[in-house]
């Protein structure tokens, strides 16, 4: 059986802190004087927090100083840690576990590559860590999803090529990271979302064990 890289991406695919983002951002938001919506929060999926806050001065019509901006990115991120700070492993998505084990058992190399600079201490959080080899996150990249960096970076670190790598991304621009990386793509979400994705699962309670088997093939 050869080495198959698999690579997860964090937001979305194992754990859905999606909900603590928006939350941190609409509190960011709603302090500068506008409302952010769940719906303007979809522009957010799978971009760094760099241009999450561009993004947001933006519908808010909002001018910033070097200062200023740099003061709401520590703010924002302050209340989203605050809010994380008490998860625990009821936080990972249905049968996320299941796959891991399975991939663990036999042996194949596993990353994270999330754009998340939070992606560690999360991992910790849920009792996740031991599963991965590997963890790229914000702090190692400089350039943001859909360019394939990370997930080169973390086909590298696992001494794996491009080419026999699957990801797994919940982002449309994760799909084209890895997409852009020659890697498998294995989208987790809306198929009509996520349609350059090699395959689509609604979540990991639709992968089974014989499209593993394939996948490590």
């Amino acid at each position: 059986m050869k080495k198959t890289g698999f690579i997860f991406d964090l937001d979305g695919v194992i754990v859905d802190t999606a909900k603590y983002h928006y939350l941190a951002w609409r509190k960011l938001a709603n302090a500068l004087g506008f409302e952010f919506t769940e719906e303007q929060n979809e522009q957010f999926k799978g971009v760094s927090r760099k241009r999450c806050l561009e993004i947001l001065l933006n519908i808010g019509g909002i001018q910033a100083t070097k200062e200023q901006f740099n003061s709401w990115l520590v703010e924002k991120n302050e209340d989203y840690l605050s809010l994380i700070e008490n998860m625990d492993e009821s936080e990972i998505l249905p049968d996320v576990q299941k796959v891991l084990s399975f991939l663990k058992n036999h042996n194949m190399p596993i990353a994270l590559g999330s754009a998340s600079k939070n992606a560690r201490p999360i991992l910790e959080k849920v009792k996740l860590m031991d599963y991965f080899d590997v963890v790229v996150d914000g702090t190692h990249v400089t350039k943001a999803k859909p360019d394939p960096e990370v997930f080169l970076i973390a086909a590298e670190q696992l001494g794996v090529h491009p080419e026999d790598c699957v990801v797994f991304e919940d982002a449309v621009a994760g799909i084209e990271a890895a997409n852009n990386a020659g890697m498998l793509s294995i989208g987790i979400g809306e198929a009509k979302v996520l349609s350059k994705a090699n395959f689509v699962f609604a979540n990991f309670t639709e992968i089974d064990v014989k499209f593993i088997n394939r996948l490590m093939e």
